[in-house]
């Protein structure tokens, strides 16, 4: 994560955090929610979670570890009982081979680094391990939502890099890794006064505001 997005995330961790009450944030993080778990079902144990923030999907989805370059929201992941370490996605204090389970969620578009991010991924996960991913697409009417915030000085999303489906995917193989399946959800509209929870459909949608992807180390790439 840049140092510009560590200062901002610190800033307003608590502003951050209130957004899973709202709302709109209440719905959409169980949809959310609701999306990653069968994901990360097929993972087999220790869980890291890349980005764990303030610990809300660490908590939700039983993740143990959690790393965040943010001092203020990883206090609040430990308060939510996740084993916390400060660390960049970048530079993972952890050995080759350490986890059978990765996620990300929200993640990789505050990332200074992101192919980085997943090469370390990639490095601390198990051969029969998995990485599993949940974004907002940049062609969504979320992903251009958010955008369109950004524009306007969003302090968060004035800093987000969001993905389409090609970039993440393109991403992931240069990283080592092949995607097994998706998952998606928040088919409703972003300017919605409240979000309902969702029941998440299998496979891409376009449409959809957020997408859960598990990806597995490629079987062709060599792990010496």
């Amino acid at each position: 994560m840049s140092q510009p997005s560590v200062t901002v995330f610190e800033r307003y961790a608590t502003d951050y955090d209130a957004w899973y009450e709202s709302p709109i944030g209440r719905g959409a993080y169980r949809s959310e929610v609701r999306a990653l778990a069968p994901l990360l079902a097929e993972c087999p144990r220790p869980w890291l979670e890349i980005g764990v923030g303030s610990g809300r999907f660490a908590q939700a989805l039983a993740v143990e570890f959690g790393v965040d370059p943010a001092p203020t929201p990883l206090r609040m992941a430990a308060g939510r009982g996740v084993h916390t370490v400060q660390a960049v996605g970048e530079r993972l204090p952890f050995r080759d081979r350490s986890f059978g389970g990765v996620l990300l969620v929200a993640t990789l578009c505050f990332v200074e680094d992101p192919l980085a991010v997943l090469r370390e991924a990639y490095r601390i996960l198990r051969p029969e391990g998995g990485l599993v991913l949940g974004e907002i697409p940049a062609k969504s009417p979320w992903g251009a939502e958010y955008q369109e915030k950004g524009r306007q000085g969003d302090p968060f999303f004035s800093m987000a890099r969001f993905y389409d489906r090609q970039e993440l995917e393109a991403l992931l193989r240069k990283a080592g890794f092949e995607i097994v399946a998706y998952r998606s959800t928040l088919f409703q509209p972003p300017d919605a006064p409240a979000i309902e929870e969702e029941e998440p459909r299998p496979g891409f949608h376009p449409e959809a505001g957020f997408v859960g992807l598990l990806a597995r180390p490629a079987a062709s790439e060599s792990r010496s």
